[in-house]
């Protein structure tokens, strides 16, 4: 059940997520961003979105001023983040960071991404305006945002909303991603054939085939992200030497979803491979810090600490070391934003 919280927590957190005082850390304005992504409310919506207040144009869409942050890495959080509540409300405002050809693509991507995941047949032809785009990540994101909108639209994609609502349907991991895993790897614990040496060795296959569309690769991608063995993680490994960024990056962001420490020597190796897209080793630094093992904290410290380091990675790493810290703190829980901000209770409705 989402936390209620009163205006002046509500104020505290968008005043830490916005750095209205321009001294909130950049890992505090990650914990503010995921309480409120918690929240999957309309307030939570709005603060997320800020932005266009200072539009002249149109001066109605107060939305926004965290899309004007100078931070690529925190925008593409907050794009992320309105695609995970799954509200139309925010489409508007992932339209125009989709539209902006200014905005970092690592932000545009995401934004598509999230217009995916709230899944409106009406964003379609929106998406279909950038499968031309220049970058590449921003054209296969469209791609695979476009698939997922007509997928949800299926037989199985309707079958599959419909069993969610059942209390006893099992979801291994509550993310909504951007292409659903393999039939038979939907929800629910894998079967034994689903994770034996053939079942791994055929989504392998399924995976690496360039030839197949970009939503079939990830539908592999995240069938083997549900079986989760070390055999199954060693496939998903064999994808980051294929030559998209978007596709690794999603490799990376599934290695820190599973937490799988049998991840760690190829997520360290992206993240130190300096010919490897930001986009890539951004998402590699985020979940080394969620898989918090000790031989990763030397790794982040030595990118937040070097002068050659891209932003987006020194500040993925600032953020993965608040990550490590917090795994092997014993706290109860990351997205702690109330706690930082403010120290009046919360009520559970």
């Amino acid at each position: 059940m989402s936390p209620t919280v009163s205006p002046t927590q509500l104020k505290a957190l968008e005043d830490s997520l916005l750095n209205i005082s321009g001294k909130v850390p950049l890992h505090e304005r990650f914990r503010s961003l995921f309480t409120l992504k918690s929240l999957k409310n309309e307030d939570s919506i709005r603060i997320i979105s800020k932005g266009t207040l200072y539009s002249f144009r149109f001066p109605y869409q107060s939305w926004l001023i965290g899309f004007q942050d100078s931070s690529a890495l925190l925008k593409h959080e907050l794009a992320y983040c309105l695609g995970q509540i799954k509200d139309p409300a925010a489409l508007p405002v992932l339209e125009s960071v989709l539209r902006n050809p200014s905005e970092d693509p690592m932000v545009r991507h995401e934004a598509a991404e999230a217009m995916g995941a709230i899944s409106i047949t009406e964003s379609i032809p929106i998406l279909k305006e950038y499968l031309s785009d220049p970058d590449r990540s921003v054209r296969e994101t469209c791609e695979i945002a476009i698939a997922r909108i007509e997928w949800d639209q299926t037989a199985e994609g309707a079958n599959t909303e419909e069993a969610m609502k059942d209390e006893n349907y099992t979801q291994l991991y509550t993310s909504i991603d951007p292409a659903p895993a393999t039939s038979g790897l939907l929800a629910g614990a894998p079967k034994p054939d689903d994770i034996s040496q053939s079942k791994i060795d055929e989504l392998r296959a399924q995976l690496l085939d360039t030839k197949r569309p970009l939503f079939e690769r990830y539908r592999a991608m995240f069938a083997l992200r549900n079986i989760g063995s070390p055999a199954a993680v060693d496939a998903l490994a064999a994808g980051f030497s294929d030559d998209s960024a978007l596709f690794k990056h999603e490799i990376a962001f599934v290695f820190g979803q599973l937490l799988s420490s049998h991840s760690v020597p190829s997520l360290i190796e992206v993240l130190q491979n300096v010919s490897e897209s930001e986009m890539v080793r951004h998402e590699a630094a985020e979940a080394l810090g969620g898989i918090a093992t000790p031989e990763v904290l030397p790794h982040l410290k030595e990118w937040v600490a070097r002068d050659d380091a891209p932003v987006v990675v020194r500040e993925s790493c600032q953020v993965a070391l608040d990550m490590w810290e917090y795994e092997t703190s014993g706290e109860f829980q990351y997205a702690n934003g109330l706690e930082l901000s403010t120290t009046m209770p919360i009520s559970v409705a």
